[in-house]
């Protein structure tokens, strides 16, 4: 299918920050300077489970140089209000409890109270003194371990809900849903050869460099002002006003640069501790922090214990699915397993299928997002049982999936009908890449395959563009920028309004300064974003077409736009020359949008990986790496491709190396960068790239999202590669040497 030729879609510009960033006058949130400015600093819950008895402040206050001190006390009385702060509805109680813990510590490094000094020092050395009496209680770990009968409740209210009903029993299961569609037991009936195993994946942490930090000033005018860095500034702003229990319009949220956040900057944690500080002291507070606070104290991704069954017939047709899902919340509900039941089986057209799915809570930190929550998790599980049909069957492993791949059409377990999608693109650009096609040659080498679904998402998003009389067009808009996206906009409109992207000056503005737009995450800005700087474009577009209606007096709908230049019978005006006149016709030309659009289109990837594992260490060299994805269009394809190294990169940790080390009392006893083990580029090959172009007939350029399906086949394909190359089936994630060597020896 051919595509429409774009003058600045697919190019590859220079990003507008991009000279700020590298050169470092990009100013992030540990930056941000004011007079007066306080610092903060968070004691935390050396007890993983434990009841808060007392908390004795008097000590800290005294300090010399310590101006105030806040815990759980100093928060609104809680409710069960629900509200929605950027992932979904939750109590109010449970946002405000992971903020500053009351009643109880939940999981090592919970908050507990916070210092504002006149130095960092100050207040680090004032908090040791604030007075915690515990009652240790036993710790529950896993989701297996949280769900036994009789295990230790963290929360004596929190009532299952079973398949959509609120049960009155209390238990750490906060959720069960279950998918069905057709008939899996009369599938499997139907099916010659069965596979079935378990899985399990531990917690990791999305990795980012820069650690959380916010600065707010309570102001004499009783508005709250925040700068942060955070995925989501409408976010921090709404879940800062509900934990303070004031109006939104009381709170403006300037977001500053991030370094890094692939979902778990989404969440608050200290920007209303800091309001609290500033509201007790006057003065702006700002607090950063460490490396240990943030691995310890803030959302990593949920650990999982999966169980899938999968059935096909001889020829390959895979005719039934079953899955078994249960994921650690961590200390509060929300563990990322709906949208694994929703990507699990995702990638196929399997008629009979069964998908039940547990939300668990543990006592570890809160979840949150990270980069397809929940779909990596899921995908392990379904590739490898895949992998293993296709072996039992005598099957190209990639034959296989292209047998029973999803296409437009297909319906998922959980409801939604494809639209046209590229999942049998993606898996025919990796059986024709040059990667697939050579040797693998070599002895304890293998080669693994694997794909991967994620939906996207759309959500609110608003822009506006002013034209400038020198004929550039400066665009505001409220989406977060974390890899590039500033540009990627700019380009969606500079394309509409026909002139070069360096045209065009991107802002992200602050909460004050741009309508409502919802978090830089589920891959939605390129998409959402740019489909409102699209809009705001072709307002502008409607607006200098009338201006040169105006020039020329002629009806506006007589006015024909091609590629910036504007043209009627023998009239002609470039957007550069018709802009320096818009003084004389009407004065400032400002187009602006907000959209909800729905039209999202989800995105495939794969991976083709070779991996080389040494029979006497267990040690997992990756030797090559491809990844491919649907991109839909892509608008800047080095930004896509850095997306898909990005996620490569994160996949190769999380499957060889990342996870979080627990004490048996729930301490994790590896919480510096030292030893949690992310890859760095001595551990990486060069990863390729292959971007696949299916476009999404839900955006006027064909826009899929691409900043997470990436990250959901590198853990399956990295698996399957070690399986091919030990002759022992992998089904524990990280698969670092111990773990490689155990399965070698239980192989005998």
């Amino acid at each position: 299918m051919s595509q429409p030729a774009y003058s600045v879609i697919g190019t590859r510009p220079i990003r507008h920050d991009g000279a700020d960033k590298v050169t470092g006058r990009a100013l992030y949130g540990a930056d941000f300077q004011m007079a007066g400015l306080l610092h903060g600093f968070v004691l935390r819950s050396p007890h993983a489970h434990a009841r808060i008895k007392s908390i004795d402040t008097s000590r800290a206050e005294a300090y010399p140089g310590v101006k105030a001190v806040v815990t759980a006390a100093d928060l609104p009385e809680s409710s069960d209000r629900m509200v929605d702060i950027g992932e979904g509805e939750t109590p109010l109680s449970y946002v405000r409890g992971n903020v500053l813990a009351r009643g109880k510590a939940l999981y090592r490094g919970h908050a507990v109270a916070a210092v504002a000094a006149a130095s960092l020092h100050v207040a680090e050395e004032a908090a040791r003194l604030i007075e915690v009496e515990y009652e240790p209680l036993p710790c529950v770990l896993t989701a297996p371990e949280a769900m036994l009968p009789g295990a230790p409740l963290l929360h004596e209210d929190l009532h299952t809900h079973e398949l959509g009903e609120k049960t009155s029993t209390a238990s750490n299961v906060s959720e069960h849903f279950r998918h069905v569609m057709g008939d899996s037991e009369a599938g499997f009936a139907e099916a010659e050869v069965i596979v079935e195993r378990e899985f399990s994946t531990s917690t990791v942490h999305q990795g980012y460099i820069e650690p959380q930090n916010a600065t707010a000033l309570w102001n004499n005018d009783g508005r709250v002002l925040v700068w942060c860095s955070t995925q989501g500034s409408f976010v921090v702003r709404d879940a800062t006003a509900c934990v303070l229990d004031i109006p939104v319009s009381r709170v403006k949220v300037t977001p500053m640069e991030i370094g890094g956040g692939f979902g778990g900057k989404i969440p608050v944690y200290l920007e209303p501790v800091a309001a609290l500080l500033s509201k007790k002291t006057g003065r702006p507070v700002k607090i950063v922090m460490t490396r240990k606070d943030v691995l310890e104290g803030t959302g990593p991704t949920p650990g999982s214990f999966l169980r899938v069954k999968m059935g096909a017939k001889k020829d390959g047709r895979i005719v039934a699915a079953q899955a078994y899902l249960a994921f650690e919340a961590g200390a509060y509900p929300g563990a990322m397993v709906g949208p694994a039941g929703m990507c699990v089986f995702a990638s196929y057209d399997i008629a009979n299928q069964t998908i039940h799915g547990y939300d668990v809570v543990v006592n570890k930190p809160s979840t949150a997002a990270y980069r397809a929550p929940g779909a990596p998790n899921a995908a392990f599980a379904t590739e490898s049982v895949v992998d293993e049909l296709a072996e039992k069957l005598g099957i190209d492993p990639i034959e296989l999936r292209l047998m029973n791949a999803a296409k437009e059409g297909t319906r998922r377990a959980d409801g939604p009908k494809y639209r046209r999608i590229g999942c049998v693109e993606v898996l025919e650009a990796m059986k024709n890449s040059e990667h697939y096609r050579s040797p693998l040659g070599g002895p304890n080498r293998g080669r693994g395959v694997a794909i991967g679904f994620w939906f996207n998402v759309g959500l609110p998003s608003s822009c506006t563009i002013s034209i400038n009389a020198d004929g550039t067009a400066n665009l505001v808009e409220g989406s977060t920028d974390i890899g590039g996206t500033r540009t990627s906009i700019a380009m969606q409109a500079a394309e509409v309004l026909g002139i070069p992207v360096d045209r065009v000056n991107p802002t992200v503005a602050d909460t004050d300064s741009v309508g409502f737009t919802a978090v830089t995450g589920g891959s939605r800005v390129t998409f959402a974003t740019g489909i409102a700087a699209y809009e705001a474009a072709q307002d502008v577009v409607r607006q200098m077409r009338e201006r040169a209606a105006k020039l020329w007096s002629v009806d506006p709908d007589t006015v024909e736009v091609d590629r910036g230049q504007y043209k009627q019978n023998g009239h002609s005006m470039s957007f550069a020359d018709l802009a320096a006149r818009i003084g004389e016709t009407g004065g400032p030309v400002v187009g602006r949008a907000a959209v909800n659009p729905k039209g999202v289109g989800g995105s495939f990837a794969g991976v083709v990986v070779d991996v080389e594992v040494d029979p006497e260490t267990g040690k997992t060299t990756i030797l090559r790496f491809t990844s491919v994805q649907d991109a839909g269009k892509a608008i800047h394809p080095a930004y896509v491709e850095g997306q898909m190294q990005g996620g490569s990169v994160q996949g190769i940790g999380w499957a060889l190396n990342e996870e979080y080390w627990m004490s048996k009392d729930g301490a994790m006893m590896n919480s510096s960068l030292l030893d949690y083990r992310m890859p760095t580029s001595l551990d990486l090959p060069m990863i390729d790239t292959i971007i696949v172009e299916v476009p999404n007939p839900g955006h006027p350029f064909g826009v899929r999202g691409v900043g997470e399906a990436n990250i959901v086949p590198p853990t399956p394909a990295i698996a399957n590669a070690v399986s091919h190359a030990t002759g022992v089936r992998m089904t524990r994630l990280p698969m670092n040497p111990p773990a490689v060597m155990a399965a070698i020896w239980s192989k005998g």
